[in-house]
């Protein structure tokens, strides 16, 4: 196969991001049957295994750096992809490349009639990136688990570190009990007797035991055993002191925006060092965080006027994505939003958390995926707040009207879905937009 046809092969394939729904019938069965045949190349190397609602696919990023930095051969696999394919699949920080990822994905379509089973298309990226980090022969994978937990594809291995970042309102119907239900849910990614540590990034007391009980032979909660000691708000990021349960590392400076990538920073150190089993040494960490960059999250694309590209889909992430904006950005125009949704989600929840009243004008569009949320329904969700709203279907051309209106001092905030960004972002390297 070459890579476009290793892609038709799975496009023919269920793709359970781009349908909207519940999933019926949860069972690791499938995927379990196809890394059988495979040889269960999930097992030759030890994983760290991210869950959460918000921030896993942050606190990915941060622990795959920290172990190249150590010296260590490191295979990520994240999910969904911004731009490309390839983005989910990396070794040392760098994708994997068309014939690598064609190769990988061939591997599994040899072996489907033999597994006995019909895998969707996430079983089989996840089972390619298994063989594949297998075939490397890495140190260790980290592992961004899709949705879910107990039940997603990437849980048929077994997490030495089992991490999760923070529970909230996304892919669940919220009914009574639904974050005691998410807990639980992503709590199945520690195997009692497997894994060594589970790094708790919750805050929240309630959920605690849920986690606790799960049966990891530790577990490291966030400001109890590790945390931020201090957050700074610095030119480009942020500077940290960040503790753990053995040491204490001073004056990081992180170069992504928000308090809440201070707090995923802390989980990503303390990861690390329970995968260590030991400290960090302090120029490690400065080194790994020096060159991080994180696609997708507050990230600054554009000034005069500046262009910030954010992946915020639910009410939490857009309340901290407003956080952000207040505390990092020094703004003397207005902000002008586009905001696209997906499906299964509360627009004005979303609205309200982004701040959407007090914009200078909000442009709807509709994010590239089948799921995506009507733009009536987001539109109508603004004006009840009081905002100026405009519709404008496609992203890049919603974000063209909202640059077409903007001042120099203001600001454009694009985000509501990696949909949205991706091709706003593609479209941004091709505009005449100053840096």
């Amino acid at each position: 196969m070459n890579l476009s046809s290793a892609l038709r092969y799975l496009d023919q394939h269920t793709n359970l991001e781009a349908t909207a729904g519940r999933a019926e019938g949860l069972s690791l069965e499938r995927m379990s049957r196809l890394v059988d045949v495979l040889g269960d190349p999930q097992r030759a190397y030890p994983v760290i295994h991210i869950t959460g609602t918000n921030g896993k696919g942050s606190v990915a990023r941060m622990v795959s750096a920290l172990l190249v930095a150590q010296g260590l051969s490191v295979g990520t696999y994240t999910s969904p992809h911004l731009e490309a394919i390839n983005e989910r699949l990396a070794w040392d920080g760098e994708p994997i490349d068309d014939d690598s990822l064609a190769e990988a994905i061939a591997g599994i379509a040899a072996v489907e009639e033999l597994s006995g089973v019909v895998p969707s298309y996430f079983e089989i990226l996840t089972a390619a990136a298994f063989r594949w980090f297998a075939e490397v022969a890495v140190d260790v994978a980290v592992v961004e688990v899709g949705m879910l937990g107990r039940y997603d594809a990437t849980n048929v291995a077994d997490a030495t570190v089992a991490v999760l970042t923070t529970i909230g309102h996304d892919h669940t119907d919220g009914a009574p009990g639904w974050r005691h239900a998410v807990a639980a849910e992503k709590a199945g990614i520690v195997k009692p007797g497997l894994t060594d540590v589970l790094v708790l990034g919750e805050a929240d007391d309630e959920l605690r035991s849920t986690f606790t009980d799960a049966g990891a032979a530790a577990t490291w909660v966030r400001d109890e055993d590790f945390g931020v000691a201090a957050d700074r708000v610095a030119v480009g990021g942020r500077l940290v002191d960040l503790r753990t349960p053995e040491a204490r590392h001073d004056e990081v400076f992180v170069p992504v925006h928000g308090s809440h990538q201070s707090d995923n920073a802390a989980v990503a150190v303390a990861t690390v060092e329970a995968f260590l089993g030991r400290p960090q040494v302090d120029e490690v960490v400065t080194e790994a965080f020096g060159g991080l960059t994180l696609p997708g999250r507050f990230e600054v694309v554009g000034r005069h006027p500046t262009v910030i590209v954010d992946s915020a889909h639910n009410p939490e992430g857009a309340a901290a994505t407003a956080t952000t904006l207040a505390e990092d950005i020094t703004l003397p125009g207005s902000v002008l939003l586009v905001v696209g949704l997906l499906s299964r989600r509360d627009p004005e929840a979303v609205l309200v958390g982004l701040g959407a009243a007090d914009a200078g004008l909000v442009v709807v569009c509709s994010p590239a995926s089948p799921r995506a949320l009507s733009t009536r329904e987001v539109a109508a969700a603004a004006e009840r707040l009081g905002a100026v709203v405009e519709v404008v279907p496609d992203p890049v051309e919603a974000l063209r009207r909202a640059l077409a209106v903007a001042t120099e001092d203001d600001l454009v905030l694009v985000t509501g879905s990696l949909y949205v960004a991706g091709p706003v972002r593609v479209a941004l390297r091709e505009m005449e937009v100053s840096t």
